[in-house]
């Protein structure tokens, strides 16, 4: 098994992004390679992706389970590829702070079976926390253009004048 936790600020309160993190299509779109979602039920769906490693690309289905909705501050899910011996499960946990931001942990861990598992584990434990890490960022990213509110780590630096301006603010009590 190999796993992974990204851990995102989002500025934005809880109630959004609960807005938008709630809606599983949304999640699909954000996965690399997304060809479509096909919803069964507020539980249910099922991901086409087109996936490559090297200089194979494939379509995968990947059967999308939420276990347990506890918006909104956690979600619970399964995933299994179709026709292929890997599957998973994940969470998402979010916390809103009195600045009107939201802390997001992304959870996933994938299980591959039979004689392969071991080589497909350690091609894939170098690369499931930057794909987890992206897909992390991405969800802030969409969240912060829904909200209206740019992201600190998207703003450029504050000026010399400006950091001067806020110390002697701070200074001052002020």
């Amino acid at each position: 098994m190999i796993e992974t936790s990204q851990t995102v600020t989002i500025a934005a309160p809880l109630a959004l992004t609960w807005d938008y993190a709630r809606d599983v299509e949304r999640w699909a779109q954000i996965m690399p390679g997304y060809q479509s979602c096909e919803i069964a039920d507020e539980d249910n769906s099922l991901w086409v992706l087109k996936i490559g490693v090297g200089g194979l690309v494939r379509t995968v289905k990947v059967a999308v389970q939420v276990e347990r909705w506890a918006g909104p501050h956690e979600v619970d899910f399964a995933f299994k590829l179709q026709g292929d011996p890997v599957e998973g499960s994940g969470s998402y946990r979010a916390h809103g702070d009195d600045m009107g931001r939201t802390e997001v942990t992304l959870a996933v861990q994938v299980r591959g079976s039979g004689p392969m598992a071991p080589m497909w584990e350690a091609m894939g434990a170098p690369v499931l926390p930057r794909f987890a890490r992206g897909f992390a960022e991405e969800l802030r990213d969409r969240i912060e253009v829904q909200a209206g509110t740019p992201s600190v780590e998207n703003l450029p630096p504050p000026s010399l004048f400006k950091r001067v301006l806020a110390w002697l603010g701070r200074l001052f009590g002020r």
